[in-house]
Order: structure tokens, then C-alpha cells, then sequence
């Protein structure tokens, strides 16, 4: 049996809601929202789990490594609610299905490599800005950052630039 899944939620509602959870954690964790951070915290904790002394001697796992250790990082929890939100949402709009989202003249294969390239280059790009999109674009946004913005124009002018090509590919 097979179900009509349901729209997606309204962008406009969607941004509002986004922005009232981003006022919330500003507001409960005196910080605003970012991924890249959960990653680190837990390549920090792994590292040092495996070799401590390493981790220790590393400049960038040993600032996660203080207070109450890498595994009581907020951001762990946040990404985990990102997961059990995104999980549940499919669910209730009956899109929860295994599948890999491609057009009809790319191949699965092609597909999961154009992802992993794609996510390894905002993986690095997130190293390199010392913080992922998200943290950048919505809390750096949030707080009038000039960088912030720059990154936003930077980032849209780029999605212009390239989605022909990717169309393309969808079509």
C-alpha cells in the first residue's frame, strides 16, 4: 500500500519557526546554532579515547577536551535532536522511505559520489572558515556579522552559478 506523501511545511512558516529556535538557543545556551562543532567535540573524544596523550598535545582537540569533556558538548545534543526532528518529520509526512533522491539520467552511483564530493568540499570549507553554514549564516547572520553576510552573497551567487549544471543532471 503505498500513501500520497504530504507537501513539504511552508518555507515562510518554516523560517520563522527556525528563527524563534535560533532566538531560544540564544536565549537558554548563550549561543546560537552551528554542526561543525559536534563534529569536532567528538573527533576530539575519539581521538583522546584511543590516544590521550595525543589529543592533548593537539592545539585543536584539546580546547574540547576541557570542562566537563567533549561528550557533555551542547551541539551533540542539538544534532541529535536535528536527527530525531528530521526522523520524525518524514514520518508524519509519510516520506520516511529508504531511497536515494536522483534525477532520471544520473545514476545511483553517480549520485552518492556527487554527494560525498559536495559534502566533503563544505566539510573542509567548514574547517577552513573555522565554522560550519549554518553556525556562519544563521547565527553569524543573526548578529550582523559582516563575514557572516559576505559568506551568505558568496554562497547564493555560487548555488546561481552552478544550479544550471546541477539541473542539468535532475532532469
Amino acid at each position: 500500500m503505498t500513501t500520497t506523501p504530504r507537501r513539504y511545511a511552508d518555507p515562510y512558516l518554516a523560517g520563522v519557526c527556525l528563527g524563534l529556535v535560533l532566538l531560544a538557543a540564544f536565549v537558554f545556551a548563550g549561543r546560537g546554532l552551528g554542526a561543525s562543532g559536534a563534529f569536532a567535540s567528538s573527533a576530539a573524544g575519539i581521538v583522546a579515547a584511543a590516544s590521550p596523550a595525543r589529543a592533548a598535545a593537539n592545539p585543536y582537540f584539546a580546547r574540547y577536551l576541557g570542562g566537563d569533556g567533549p561528550w557533555r558538548e551542547w551541539l551533540l545534543f542539538e544534532i541529535a535532536g536535528v536527527i530525531a526532528g528530521g526522523f520524525l518529520s518524514a514520518l508524519f509526512a509519510g516520506r520516511l522511505r529508504a531511497a536515494i533522491e536522483r534525477g532520471p539520467n544520473l545514476g545511483r552511483r553517480s549520485r552518492l559520489l556527487y554527494a560525498f564530493g559536495g559534502g566533503s568540499v563544505m566539510g573542509v570549507g567548514a574547517v577552513l572558515a573555522r565554522g560550519c553554514t549554518s553556525g556562519l549564516a544563521l547565527t553569524g547572520g543573526a548578529l550582523l556579522s559582516v563575514g557572516a553576510w559576505l559568506f551568505m552573497m558568496a554562497a547564493f551567487a555560487g548555488a546561481y552559478v552552478f544550479a544550471p549544471l546541477v539541473n542539468k543532471a535532475w532532469r
